[in-house]
């Protein structure tokens, strides 16, 4: 299986879940950025040489695609006909398995007492000079479609003054969370990365009068698959409601109750997980704004996040 993450780490747990349930059975399990992902995926399609079993990715504009190439198979898990409706294709090429959505996060023992920030000016105030550590959002596009969702709503000038509190940008959006709670880091508060649950010294928000980012990381078995049977209990494993409870975000099954203290995904304020997949869409508009974050921020510095040491 080759899944879109930051980290090498990211899924260690679904190979060892579903290893256990089946043993015998072994899962290859790649992490990479889904962009890079998707390149080689293609590479394999042009080469008429496809070894990867099951793709799972961010870059959900590139599923149609694939399926209107006839490059992916048409195969229904059970209980697909519990995947929320705009999360999946109505011929089973490709479908949603998990849910990702970025939260506001500060480290309470950097920033002891601080008033809760929660709206995205509330992110400019002094308490957040030299604070503040961001993912590129020209490195990311679920990143960089926050920035666009944020500047749609407060303008270019929210950006400028973002500049002022001199945030360090970083490449992954794991990486904020690592230099969040490290001791040797002045840096104490993010807004780029995943997060539901606070922990003993990382609190958690998202804003209830502007936009946050949710999506859904969408899942398929390539037609030409070497081991589509294999893949196809994976995707069935992924499926069931005992896997979607146990992912720490809201499932993308209707009949697997939310995360604790939380609505379901469809009707979570300050959010709609459909929106991402058509701003994807427009290619256009999302090279345009990455060349406009470039022209401010310069390209990403930095190794892929898969192999620094953050």
């Amino acid at each position: 299986m080759w899944l879109g993450g930051d980290e090498r780490t990211d899924e260690d747990a679904l190979k060892n879940e579903f290893e256990k349930r089946f043993p015998g059975m072994k899962l290859n399990l790649t992490t990479d950025l889904s962009k890079y992902h998707s390149g080689r995926f293609d590479e394999q399609l042009a080469a008429g040489k496809v070894y990867v079993d099951s793709i799972a990715f961010q870059t959900v504009h590139d599923f149609p695609r694939w399926d209107n190439d006839g490059a992916l198979l048409h195969y229904a898990p059970v209980g697909l006909e519990k995947v929320y409706s705009p999360m999946k294709d109505v011929r089973a090429a490709f479908y949603g398995i998990l849910t990702v959505g970025w939260a506001g996060k500060w480290n309470t023992d950097k920033l002891p007492g601080i008033k809760a920030p929660v709206e995205w000016e509330d992110w400019l105030r002094p308490e957040f000079k030299d604070k503040l550590v961001l993912t590129y959002p020209n490195d990311d596009d679920a990143v960089l479609y926050a920035f666009d969702l944020i500047m749609q709503q407060y303008g270019k000038s929210w950006f400028e003054k973002l500049l002022q509190q001199n945030p360090r940008w970083v490449r992954g959006t794991r990486s904020p969370d690592t230099i969040m709670a490290s001791k040797n880091s002045t840096r104490a508060a993010s807004f780029t990365s995943d997060g539901l649950f606070p922990t003993s010294n990382i609190n958690i928000s998202h804003p209830v009068q502007g936009s946050f980012v949710t999506w859904f990381q969408l899942a398929a078995i390539p037609k030409d698959a070497p081991h589509p049977e294999g893949a196809k209990l994976l995707h069935n494993y992924m499926l069931t409601k005992e896997w979607q409870a146990t992912r720490g975000s809201w499932p993308v099954r209707s009949d697997v109750e939310a995360p604790k203290g939380y609505p379901p995904i469809l009707e979570m304020p300050g959010t709609n997980i459909t929106y991402f997949r058509e701003w994807m869409s427009d290619r256009y508009r999302v090279e345009r704004l990455r060349l406009w974050f470039e022209d401010k921020l310069g390209t990403a510095q930095g190794l892929s996040p898969i192999n620094d040491d953050i």
